[in-house]
């Protein structure tokens, strides 16, 4: 993980970069606004650590500048400890406030802690999956095709989340009964052949497209190419 360590006093900024290096993290240190300024333009940074009285630009200017344009977690590390610049400086986008003189195993702390919720929030607003404009959002469990929501069964709907999230595995009709209905497939029905082909039909009148290939005499997976 890479952090930004935005810090004028060399000592201090010495310290934090020796102890994050030694628990594994990638270190860049700014020692001016300005200098910080033009390397979060320039590079990508997992986190930033930053004072607020900074030389050339003040650390309340650049994380409004950095919040106009990016969700880096910023953490303040400050001999600043008024209440009203705390509160100010998370109002503005500040992620977390450390008050000098601190201790490095909070810092180091504060910084999982940071990271992990930052971590969660991209996740969630990930975890969806694609194929050709047909889109599965996984945490709301619901369909679209080019932003067009689509109504689909409780079943279809699981079966559209296997096909999804495992391209190019073909299921048999027994792994598809097993995961769907959650139960054992003891025998030969007709019960996935009519879920299957209604929900390729669906799928087909709205987006013109198929997205169920038939494997025959092994069951189905999903097309990637019409």
């Amino acid at each position: 993980m890479k952090v930004l360590i935005v810090e004028d006093d060399v000592e201090i900024s010495r310290l934090l970069g020796n102890f994050l290096m030694n628990e594994g993290y990638e270190i860049m240190q700014s020692f001016t606004g300005m200098e910080a300024d033009i390397a979060l333009r320039n590079e990508t940074f997992d986190i930033v650590l930053m004072d607020l009285m900074l030389p050339e630009i003040p650390g309340e200017h650049l994380i409004r500048r950095i919040r106009e344009t990016s969700d880096v977690p910023v953490i303040v590390v400050s001999a600043k400890s008024e209440v009203e610049t705390r509160l100010e400086a998370l109002r503005i986008g500040a992620d977390d406030y450390i008050v000098k003189p601190f201790n490095l195993d909070e810092v180091l702390v504060r910084i999982q802690v940071v990271m992990r919720r930052a971590n969660k929030e991209v996740t969630k607003a990930k975890v969806k999956y694609e194929c050709r404009g047909l889109v599965f959002y996984a945490d709301e469990n619901r369909v679209e095709f080019e932003g067009q929501p689509i109504s689909l069964t409780a079943k279809e709907l699981k079966i559209t989340e296997l096909l999804l999230t495992n391209p190019g595995k073909t299921f048999t009709k027994a792994g598809l009964y097993e995961s769907v209905w959650d139960d054992v497939y003891y025998y030969e029905d007709n019960i996935i052949n009519v879920h299957v082909s209604n929900l390729r039909n669906k799928l087909k009148k709205i987006t013109g497209r198929d997205y169920i290939e038939t494997v025959w005499g092994i069951g189905y997976r999903l097309k990637n190419a019409d």
